[in-house]
């Protein structure tokens, strides 16, 4: 597996602090909310904080931050771990849930009321705003920030016991409400919300914010780097505040760097659930959207995804990468890895005239044009075949390299064919075009000397199976769909899903395991889909075109 680049700052950061003697062991850990599907900025987070700890190591947690049992579940829980091992990583030890520390949270909140630093407050959320100021101006205290230590401890008890409203009281810190840090203005570390829990089921009505849960399960997992993106550095401060203020068992240090923000895509959580919500897309693994679940049905490898991700490296700021480098990092590696094969996507018939039609012929092909230990396939070769209506033309100029009435064109893995003439159906398009063989033409050009105009794919009619097709591109057709005043939901690509009922493809196909990938040859690279597809109904998802058509202009 590829380890993380020794380019990136954190690793310097790490190889100093081992070198120093600050840590003797690297414990990094991966910290999701299970609201939602993980996406590719997720990806990114999970090959770094596994691949440091692989690189110099040390141990990974899978650590689900539990703490907002309104939006959470078991499903997303679920998912979640699926998409780590999928990526190709394991955790240490068995999953970390922060629910689990509950009992010692409040413990420790109680310590913090009681040493002075905590209070109950009142202030209903209209209330809180006002008072908390603003960027250029500074916070007012809470009229509650000065009451006595056992009021506190006794409001914070009836608050556990259930006794007020959702929203009525709030525990906070007290620090500085006149920090030009926002978060340092007494910032909240417990609200009342009379939910169940999906780990805890009713046992809480009050839960931890993640600001106060952050550092503290950092501390009792003895986390030595907590890795996070830009958007926590300004609740630095806070995370170490709370370390200093509590007997916790050990220091962890955070370090943040530069979220991935890809072109044409949207990671905003709440905008892929409105995408899925709305119906424009089919689910969370929805082929299209750039969660990891839907990367993967799409037919994208988790070594693409974790060659892509180290392509982007890791910095300390923010910045915008070319959806097209994740394209490039996919294609690549499915031109050197995926079996070739042949399907023909807009089928039209072409009757060889001097073919038997009790025949059939088995031609072998090779599943890669350059890795022989990936085998070989059989093809059946009949009287009738399919080949792609965009293939033929009754006419057409010399850079039209494909077939043509009265020229000749090499089958691929077969031989060249002449076409002789067409057989229109009733609403005027070509329906059948008549040709015959060119003989002794498998894997040579025919004696007259004559070379065909090119090489097309095509599948028997009669040996082949028809199977379904998704054709899938980009959601958006906007590089900015969620920024500035744009309404995301007005860009999406209408194009971005187009369906092929009546393909033809190669007998094997049919055969294919789900997640299979394949270069379709001449039409890009495709997946069996990971649920629809069987031998008896093959479903295929395109993965990615053979090039960049976004880029080509006018």
């Amino acid at each position: 597996m590829e380890s993380t680049s020794p380019s990136n700052f954190l690793h310097a950061i790490i190889a100093r602090d081992l070198a120093s003697g600050r840590v003797s062991e690297v414990v990094t850990r991966f910290p999701p909310e299970p609201n939602g599907y993980l996406h590719v900025g997720h990806a990114k987070s999970i090959c770094l904080n596994f691949g440091l700890a692989q690189a110099f190591g040390g141990r990974c947690n899978l650590r689900f931050d539990d703490t907002n049992p309104g939006k959470e579940s078991p499903e997303y829980v679920a998912s979640i771990q699926e998409d780590v091992r999928w990526l190709g990583f394991e955790w240490s030890g068995p999953v970390r849930y922060a629910s689990a520390y509950f009992q010692q949270f409040y413990d420790w909140a109680v310590h913090l009321v009681e040493q002075g630093h905590a209070y109950v407050c009142d202030l209903d959320a209209e209330q809180a705003r006002e008072y908390r100021g603003t960027l250029t101006q500074p916070g007012r205290n809470s009229p509650c920030r000065e009451r006595p230590v056992r009021e506190n401890l006794d409001l914070l008890a009836r608050m556990k016991a259930g006794e007020f409203d959702d929203g009525s009281r709030v525990l906070r810190a007290k620090i500085d409400m006149a920090s030009p840090n926002m978060n340092l203005r007494d910032p909240i570390l417990y609200r009342i919300r009379k939910l169940a829990h999906h780990q805890t089921g009713s046992d809480w009505c009050i839960y931890p914010t993640y600001d106060f849960a952050h550092g503290q399960e950092d501390a009792i997992e003895g986390i030595t780097h907590s890795i996070c993106t830009l958007e926590f550095e300004d609740h630095r401060p806070l995370y170490d505040w709370l370390l200093e203020h509590l007997p916790v068992p050990s220091r962890p240090r955070q370090y943040e760097f530069g979220r991935l923000n890809l072109n044409y895509t949207v990671t905003s959580k709440r905008k892929l659930g409105q995408l899925v919500d709305e119906g424009v897309v089919d689910g969370w693994d929805d082929p299209r959207l750039p969660t990891i679940s839907g990367m993967r049905r799409r037919g994208f490898t988790p070594r693409a995804i974790r060659r892509f991700c180290d392509m982007i490296g890791v910095t300390r700021s923010d910045g915008v990468v070319d959806v097209a480098m994740l394209e490039h990092a996919i294609r690549d590696d499915l031109n050197e890895n995926a079996p070739r094969a042949m399907c023909v996507l807009r089928p039209l018939k072409v009757v060889l005239t001097d073919y038997p039609a009790d025949r059939t012929d088995w031609l072998t092909a090779p599943n890669h044009p350059t890795r022989a230990e990936l085998g070989q396939r059989t093809l059946p070769f009949t009287r009738e075949l399919y080949i792609d209506a965009d293939d033929f033309r009754e006419a057409a100029s010399k850079k039209f390299k494909r077939l043509v009435l009265g020229k000749r064109v090499r089958l691929r893995n077969a031989c060249v064919i002449e076409a002789d003439e067409v057989v229109m159906g009733g609403d005027g398009a070509v329906a059948e075009v008549r040709a015959h063989t060119i003989a002794d033409t498998i894997g040579k050009d025919p004696a007259d000397g004559s070379k065909p105009r090119g090489v097309i794919h095509w599948v028997s009619a009669t040996g082949g199976r028809r199977a379904r097709v998704r054709l899938y591109d980009r959601l958006f057709h906007h590089q900015a769909p969620d920024r500035g005043e744009n309404d995301f939901m007005a860009l999406v690509n209408p194009d971005s899903l187009q369906l092929v009922s009546d393909a033809w493809i190669e007998p094997s196909l049919a055969e294919a395991l789900p997640e299979q990938n394949f270069q379709f040859e001449r039409e890009g690279y495709f997946v069996a889909d990971r649920y629809e597809h069987s031998a008896e109904a093959p479903v295929f998802n395109r993965t990615i075109g053979l090039r960049d058509t976004w880029n080509d202009g006018p």
